[in-house]
């Protein structure tokens, strides 16, 4: 048997490649966000490290000082009282939030609630709300002498609760603050995240003889954790550069006993004329926002790979 000579026919040629016409689409639509991002990200984050080694007061030329804003810093008892209270307010803000967007989430998506859309609208109101607006909101429920809190509690025979005067309980009035506005849009988030989870898991699950709870905390907290964890990242992110509730509501106070970071650098920058002080302050809080968003990615990294 002779073997047939390959000709031309036999060799598969290739369609010339054809230039996409969209080639430079992704690059035209990215290059405003590009362009924003340098302008209001990059630029000032520059300019701010370079601030943060000048004695810069925000008018006239500098002169640069090395590391002295940092060494003085770290030897500043008010930036570790900011630094302390901020961490508070984080710890206290974000456990709050998380439960209470996840409970609503939870009760909203079940089979049995009524008025669902009506209720995720209303919890999602406050959200859209400006901050500065929470903030004088929540003055009028808790001031000390003019708050609809103390007046009813005042009506049936109490005494007036301190509610600004007392520096812990002026800080408990934020974090509720904060997390009443903040709930709405961690609730969507959940709520997402739980209609995405297979009904057939509760089926097998109510078959087996699983109730509302196991089911919860052996099905639902599981299947959510990458929204859990994207949540607890936003939030505490949010916490630590948390600014126009606590100015609109008791600007840190009473006295300076709340002032949390952003206020301390806000008071050192502008206040004080101590610009390159505060940029210093700046990135400080900037390194540790950046070290935990990547250590809770490395927990969360750790817990998929599991």
């Amino acid at each position: 048997m002779t073997k047939r000579a390959p000709d031309a026919s036999d060799v598969s040629v290739s369609p010339p490649r054809r230039r996409s016409k969209y080639t430079l689409a992704p690059l035209v639509l990215i290059s405003g966000n590009v362009v924003l991002f340098a302008l209001f990200f990059v630029w000032p984050a520059v300019i701010g490290l370079v601030y943060s080694f000048t004695n810069y007061t925000g008018v006239g030329a500098f002169q640069f000082v090395g590391l002295d804003n940092y060494s003085k810093l770290f030897g500043d008892s008010a930036f570790y009282d900011a630094m302390s209270r901020t961490l508070l307010y984080t710890v206290l803000f974000v456990p709050l939030n998380f439960v209470l967007s996840l409970l609503i989430a939870n009760v909203l998506v079940s089979k049995h609630a009524k008025g669902a859309s009506v209720a995720r609208i209303f919890f999602f109101i406050p959200w859209l709300l400006s901050p500065i607006i929470v903030g004088v909101l929540w003055r009028w429920l808790f001031g000390e002498n003019f708050g609809l809190v103390n007046y009813f509690i005042e009506k049936v025979g109490g005494s007036a609760v301190p509610w600004q005067s007392n520096a812990d309980l002026s800080l408990l009035v934020v974090v509720v603050a904060a997390a009443w506005a903040w709930t709405g849009f961690s609730m969507l988030l959940f709520i997402a995240a739980i209609k995405n989870v297979p009904t057939s898991y509760y089926e097998a699950a109510a078959l087996d003889g699983a109730g509302p709870w196991r089911q919860f905390f052996s099905i639902t907290l599981p299947s959510i954790a990458p929204t859990s964890f994207i949540v607890i990242l936003l939030n505490t992110i949010h916490a630590m550069k948390e600014y126009a509730v606590f100015a609109s509501l008791n600007n840190g106070g009473p006295g300076t006993s709340n002032n949390l970071m952003v206020q301390y650098i806000y008071q050192t920058g502008f206040k004080s004329g101590q610009i390159g002080y505060a940029s210093a302050a700046s990135f400080v809080l900037m390194l540790i926002l950046m070290a935990v968003a990547i250590i809770q990615m490395m927990v969360n990294r750790r817990v998929e790979n599991r």
